[in-house]
């Protein structure tokens, strides 16, 4: 499939990397008006999000990403090109993983409901911040599936805003809880999100103007990468640690049914 850039596909593009930034502020809502969050629900949705991911990323994605780049290169060298570009954005998520401490890591939130000190206010500051900084290249990701086909893009923004809603969550509560003021709380939340549609903003700006077949392989091929990587690294793990293994092996297995036969009606 050749990526045909349009002012239309920009733009909505652009709005769904938006509306998949600002899911963090469903999560905050979820906060403030549910005593107990419904861990089975949290457990299967994250497990479709990473079904989604996961299979757009290796039947998609990626043959598309070699199918561009086979206009400048072999059938062989397309394909290392490919690979070198998806575990080049493993790489990238997995550089920005490492190098936000384990205690601000909203990737090691273990219990989303914990906490009640005084240092309640500047740790959702610093998950704000941190979610923040993990949520921009996920923007990058979002916008270019959004190029690509927007058949592929709306599994991908429901998947993306379904795994920004603990984390909204997550900054809410230790906020809340100590501010006593839902306001803040929902502000550090939406705040948060909105590094997706900066990611989107920077794409735009840097990659737009030099965007070509091989541009378009290599973003597609890196966007794959991360988003497995973000699969296998934060969505499968935390849909384990609710404590629901059948919903989350479900919900997988779920999304990639959703994901594969919407692409063969659509």
């Amino acid at each position: 499939m050749e990526t045909v850039l349009t002012s239309e596909a920009i733009l909505t593009a652009l709005l769904m990397t938006l509306i998949a930034g600002l899911s963090t502020g469903i999560g905050s809502l979820m906060a403030f008006f549910t005593k107990v969050t419904n861990t089975r629900f949290l457990s299967g949705a994250l497990g479709l999000s990473a079904g989604v991911m996961v299979y757009v990323s290796f039947v998609e994605l990626l043959p598309d990403a070699i199918h561009s780049m086979e206009h400048y290169a072999s059938e062989k060298m397309a394909m290392f090109y490919v690979l070198l570009s998806f575990f080049g954005g493993m790489g990238l998520i997995a550089l920005i993983d490492f190098l936000v401490p384990e205690d601000e890591n909203p990737h090691e939130i273990h219990n989303i409901n914990s906490g009640a000190n005084g240092k309640l206010k500047r740790t959702g500051m610093m998950l704000a911040l941190t979610i923040g900084i993990h949520n921009f290249p996920e923007g990058i990701a979002t916008f270019v599936s959004g190029l690509e086909s927007l058949d592929i893009a709306l599994p991908i923004v429901v998947a993306v805003a379904i795994h920004n809603i603990p984390e909204g969550i997550a900054v809410s509560v230790p906020i809340y809880h100590s501010t006593g003021s839902r306001k803040k709380a929902l502000w550090f939340s939406i705040a948060s999100g909105f590094a997706e549609p900066l990611g989107a903003l920077f794409a735009l700006a840097f990659l737009m103007p030099i965007w070509t077949p091989a541009v378009n392989a290599v973003c597609l091929a890196a966007v794959a990468g991360i988003m497995v990587f973000i699969s296998f690294d934060e969505l499968l793990p935390s849909s384990e640690e609710y404590g629901h293994h059948h919903f989350a092996i479900g919900g997988v297995i779920l999304g990639m049914a959703l994901m594969g036969f919407g692409l063969l009606l659509f």
